[in-house]
């Protein structure tokens, strides 16, 4: 039987210009991606509602949530702009194998703080890694700042101080370092005890994670950025309970999540074990609802779980990841593409993060069909709910997340194919059925005609 390795032994051929390529590549995304911003630009410049939901949405509303998603697509055409600006940087001056040398020196100097066990290539690797993401991070503060203290400012949506800010990155920094640290060390030494067959048991380290991610991100990470306070009991904890109960949904926990701290946009979630879960709300959530908008919302999460989505995807991604790992295997030996970038030696990591530029182009196409399959949960979960009977609350809920969040209400349907994981509010709300009765959201204009009337 022929290995991948065999097969692709052809591309390890010194006259194969591997960083003219990726640079392609690299340029080819950065022009794609902003050709469908321009297509979505030119609906975002609409300036009337779709027909389905003219009645559900206030003229000002979405006036609003139009100037607002601009405004985002600016953003992201620029960010996108300055990330190229900087890839393209670091592959034409050899940027890779400079920060290379830089953390092995990082790390020599260091050594006299090192466990004894800590040395070769895999700590080189981890100073790399933590060394990038802090440049990195310094490097993206000007647009971070902007996008949270400027943009999402103008709109009403940024509740954090800079100290908050600030203190998240310094957290997030942290944690990369203490959580990155044994799972990057984990990836390398499988690759490299393994050699060769280290596919299968990479895979299986992988789904390792994953579930212990599932049991340590929501009970001690998320909280050392959000207060998690349980629910109170009333009205409200009651409903969920009872919902619960009948379609046998294991729930353990109901918590609170100041999300307002932060920004005004709301959401709700659930985490945990198969056995064992837990039920997030935000609070802006809950302000903004009523007690069945509110069930409705979790009732579309509830069958999100029902109808298995989380193992579907689940599986999906381990696919997915069998076809990444297949492919670096015939790569990761490649001596041409090292040297093509500057490297003599021919580290895992430096490999991997090489081979991931080459994938991209196949990984724009795979986000076409990740993205139809979430959108295709996403109407499962809907429909879940319409027949639980909560088809007339969860679009009145959608309709007022849709209005509170400014979200985009008109998409160009490649654009839309390759950005959203979710539909649209009309298409959402043509699936359930739904026939608005009064709109949700009155401009100020409309708010004070109609208490007139109301006093005629």
């Amino acid at each position: 039987m022929v290995s991948l390795v065999d097969t692709f032994s052809f591309l390890d051929d010194s006259s194969i210009d591997w960083k003219t390529i990726i640079l392609g590549f690299t340029v080819g995304q950065f022009i794609f991606e902003n050709y469908l911003e321009y297509r979505q630009y030119r609906v975002l410049q609409r300036k009337s509602p779709p027909a389905s939901i003219k009645k559900e949405v206030s003229q000002e509303t979405f006036e609003k949530s139009q100037a607002y998603s601009r405004a985002k697509s600016k953003f992201s055409i620029f960010s996108g702009f300055y990330g190229l600006v900087q890839n393209l940087a670091i592959i034409k001056f050899d940027v890779l194998p400079k920060a290379w040398n830089l953390a092995g020196s990082l790390m020599a100097k260091s050594s006299f703080i090192l466990p004894k066990f800590m040395g070769g290539v895999i700590t080189q690797s981890l100073f790399f890694v933590f060394t990038s993401q802090i440049l990195s991070t310094i490097v993206g503060l000007p647009l971070n700042y902007y996008q949270h203290f400027v943009l999402e400012e103008k709109y009403g949506f940024n509740k954090q101080t800079v100290k908050l800010w600030v203190t998240d990155m310094i957290k997030t920094i942290g944690l990369s370092i203490a959580l990155g640290s044994p799972v990057i060390a984990g990836f390398l030494k499988i690759i490299d005890y393994f050699g060769d067959k280290f596919i299968v048991y990479l895979m299986g380290f992988v789904l390792f994670i994953n579930l212990v991610a599932m049991t340590i991100v929501p009970t001690l990470i998320l909280p050392l950025f959000n207060k998690f306070t349980p629910l109170e009991d009333g009205e409200l904890k009651t409903a969920i309970e009872e919902l619960a109960s009948k379609q046998k949904f294991p729930l353990t926990k109901l918590f609170v999540v100041d999300g307002s701290k932060r920004s005004s946009h709301s959401n709700a979630y659930f985490t945990g074990l198969p056995w064992s879960k837990q039920i997030v709300l935000f609070d802006t959530l809950i302000e903004h609802n009523t007690t069945d908008e509110t069930v409705a919302v979790l009732a579309h999460e509830i069958g999100h779980w029902k109808l298995n989505h989380l193992p579907k995807m689940l599986a999906i991604s381990q696919v997915h990841l069998f076809s990444i790992f297949s492919l670096f295997s015939a790569f990761i030996h490649n001596k041409s593409l090292y040297n093509s970038f500057g490297f003599t030696e021919q580290p895992i990591l430096i490999g991997f993060m090489l081979f991931n530029d080459i994938f991209q182009p196949f990984e724009c196409v795979l986000t076409f069909g990740q993205n139809l399959v979430s959108r295709k949960h996403e109407y499962e979960a809907d429909g879940y709910a319409e027949n639980c009977g909560y088809a007339e609350n969860l679009s009145r809920s959608l309709i007022k997340l849709s209005n509170e969040n400014l979200s985009s209400m008109n998409a160009d349907w490649l654009y839309s194919s390759y950005h959203h994981s979710h539909p649209i509010l009309p298409d959402r709300l043509d699936a359930l059925g739904y026939i608005s009765k009064e709109k949700i959201g009155l401009d100020k204009k409309e708010e004070k005609e109609e208490k007139e009337e109301k006093r005629d």
